[in-house]
């Protein structure tokens, strides 16, 4: 149905003739004929009055489809940093409404999931902005440290905290639940590995090597991890030697090896080998900025603040010319945020 049509059908139900709904709106009748009437269409500003007036969303104005409303929710997501409040619920109701009846039931489990994160990240980092300026305020009070642990991810000294047996359990779980399935055992390592159960994260790596999607570059990565969790550094870095020998030219091997190094401090070895992951994906552009993100960070930890702004240049030139993102996109505009917060610290 077109707009027009729409707007005609809802007046009616409103009870409206058009010289009410024009007042209620302060357009003129004659905007109102000749939007419904299809010889003109409704400035973006009247948009919301018109929906608040009749009670419906602007999407059950434009009379979307459930796909069209599903696409513009994810492409809304990708495009802002937070969403206004009145949009939010909107958008909950909608997927609510569909978890009942659309076909596709995890699409939408997964995009409600996606818009809670999408809401929780966005309300984290007013939690970080506040907590640090309470924090320079204080620094001996703890109530905003603890904020800012869970707001930004900090590591937690307590066991009883930081432990991942939650995760644990999810993950065998899932594995048990889909043996097939790679992912979930390389998640389900990654939390063994974390909180040193490496008896369990062995016995998990050995199942893996024996699944059809497994990908062999990253057996000698998680050897080296659990020799680590074990406390052996010379079995890690035998592991290493021996996947740098079968996998170096390998870009997925190389950014691991990247992670290994970085995780270890060897922070010349580790930019090296993420320039060597990065340069490796050449052929299959466009590639990731994870590998710049590293190269980033390290520079950082370092203090040459110099070398960290032009990393940060290599992800904006990444994301804009090899992704095509809009300039206006949250992931944009949040590189774009990473680079001043650098440069400002050498004071451009």
């Amino acid at each position: 149905m077109e707009l027009g049509q729409k707007i005609r059908q809802l007046r009616h139900r409103a009870g409206l003739t058009q010289e009410q709904l024009a007042e209620r709106i302060s357009v003129s009748p004659q905007a109102v004929s000749k939007w419904e009437n299809s010889a003109a269409m409704p400035d973006i500003a009247s948009l919301p009055v018109l929906a608040g007036v009749f009670g419906v969303s602007i999407d059950e104005l434009f009379d979307l489809g459930t796909e069209e409303k599903l696409n513009r929710i994810e492409n809304r997501m990708e495009m802002e940093d937070e969403l206004p409040g009145d949009l939010f619920w909107e958008y909950e109701e909608t997927l609510r409404n569909q978890l009942g009846t659309h076909p596709d039931k995890r699409r939408i489990l997964s995009l409600l999931a996606e818009l809670y994160h999408h809401r929780m990240e966005s309300d984290a980092k007013k939690v970080s902005r506040y907590a640090r300026e309470a924090l320079r305020m204080a620094p001996e009070v703890k109530d905003c440290q603890w904020l800012l642990c869970m707001a930004e991810g900090h590591a937690v000294w307590d066991w009883n905290v930081a432990n991942h047996s939650r995760a644990v359990e999810l993950y065998r779980e899932l594995a048990a639940l889909k043996p097939e399935a790679a992912l979930p055992r390389l998640y389900l390592m990654d939390n063994l590995i974390a909180d040193h159960r490496a008896a369990e994260a062995r016995e998990c790596l050995e199942a893996y090597r024996k699944l059809p999607d497994a990908r062999p570059q990253l057996i000698p990565v998680y050897e080296a991890a659990i020799a680590l969790a074990e406390f052996d550094a010379d079995a890690a870095e035998e592991a290493m030697r021996r996947g740098m020998d079968e996998f170096g030219e390998d870009w997925i091997f190389l950014f691991e090896a990247a992670q290994y190094c970085a995780m270890r401090c060897d922070y010349d070895k580790a930019v090296s080998l993420y320039e060597a992951a990065y340069a490796a994906e050449e052929k299959k552009k466009p590639r990731f900025s994870d590998a710049l993100e590293g190269i980033a960070v390290i520079h950082e930890i370092r203090g040459d603040w110099e070398k960290a702004a032009g990393a940060r240049d290599r992800i904006l030139d990444n994301l804009l010319n090899e992704w095509g993102l809009d300039p206006e996109s949250a992931a944009v505009r949040e590189a774009e945020e990473e680079k001043k917060r650098v440069l400002k610290k050498i004071g451009r």
